[in-house]
């Protein structure tokens, strides 16, 4: 039985609709791909979040060392004046605080009377003053005590923060890993080659492009120059050179061979420099995406900007778009 053109296209349709592809149909290479890419984004801005984690620690645990040392000079202190205290205390116990007084005051020598007076107001003021100090020191190492008690209190936060990061970071891509184990041997080398075809594409485009930019100036062009010299080089969690990189490690080094010192994260790079509005963008400045703060790249030209993308990437030139990690702000250092 034959079907006019149209009437076969209607059965095409229905079938479609009465025999619908099965929801647990296997995904194609393409879609492993996007998946595999959407996690290892993930998995970047969770190891984001743990630099920014390791940075705060850092800063914490100097703070935290310098009230140590403070409260453990302010001890010693304390200790050299209880030798003091307990001299006066032994002398009370021994002679009574009217005791010298009255001696005094029986005098038959008018002009010792006068003479020693004096000496013993000047001893009880000596002796009034180093109560007083011992009482402000014993003060001043209470609250430095409780100073120590709170900075430990957020190192252990910063700490317990960084390593969750870390565990999220780790989970995602252990979820990309597990995707991909589910893919043949053949589907694994060609999902492989499809990433690194794309990747050695980007790198002959990124060096190609790079040439643009080297009349920079200052140390915006400093910086870009120690950028470009990166272009092919692999993104690494945590990684701030010199053959691996994460987006903050790459920054962080380029303005460093500028003059300018810059802390590993992201979200703290975000704290320097001078904000700058989106239609007002120089080469050199640093553009931030994320919500929150998870990315960092120095910027080149006209939607254009230099970066460390992700895990299963290289560093290139890029343009602006960050796909779920939205156009933040800039900062000129």
């Amino acid at each position: 039985m034959r079907f006019p053109p149209r009437a076969y296209l209607a059965l095409i349709v229905a079938t479609g609709v009465l025999f619908p592809i099965p929801a647990n149909a296997a995904p194609s290479l393409i879609e492993v791909q996007a998946r595999v890419r959407d996690l290892e984004e993930q998995a970047t801005t969770a190891a984001e979040g743990a630099q920014e984690a390791k940075v705060q620690l850092a800063k914490l645990n100097k703070t935290l060392g310098a009230v140590q040392q403070k409260a453990s000079q302010q001890g010693e202190s304390i200790k050299q004046m209880n030798k003091v205290i307990g001299a006066i205390a032994a002398e009370q116990y021994k002679s009574g605080p009217l005791s010298q007084s009255l001696e005094l005051l029986f005098s038959t020598d008018p002009q010792l009377y006068l003479s020693s007076a004096g000496s013993l107001e000047a001893l009880t003021r000596k002796k009034s003053e180093d109560l007083k100090k011992f009482s402000v020191a014993t003060q001043r190492l209470n609250a430095t005590t409780f100073t120590v008690s709170d900075k430990l209190a957020l190192v252990k936060a910063a700490e317990s923060k960084f390593k969750k990061q870390l565990a999220i970071a780790n989970s995602k891509l252990a979820e990309a890993e597990e995707l991909l184990a589910k893919l043949t041997a053949a589907e694994r080398e060609r999902l492989a080659k499809l990433n690194s075809d794309q990747e050695d594409a980007d790198q002959l485009n990124s060096l190609a492009e790079g040439g643009k930019y080297a009349g920079v100036s200052g140390r915006a062009g400093i910086a870009i120059k120690y950028a470009l010299a990166q272009i092919g080089d692999k993104y690494v969690f945590g990684a701030a050179g010199m053959t691996y990189w994460d987006c903050s490690g790459l920054t962080m080094r380029a303005f460093n061979a500028a003059g300018v010192s810059l802390p590993h994260s992201s979200r703290a790079q975000y704290r320097y420099g001078k904000a700058i509005p989106r239609n007002q963008l120089q080469p050199g400045d640093l553009v931030f995406f994320g919500k929150p703060i998870s990315h960092v790249a120095i910027y080149l030209g006209p939607d254009r900007m230099l970066h460390a993308p992700r895990k299963g990437s290289r560093v290139k030139i890029a343009n602006m778009n960050m796909g779920k990690k939205p156009y933040i702000g800039a900062r000129r250092l």
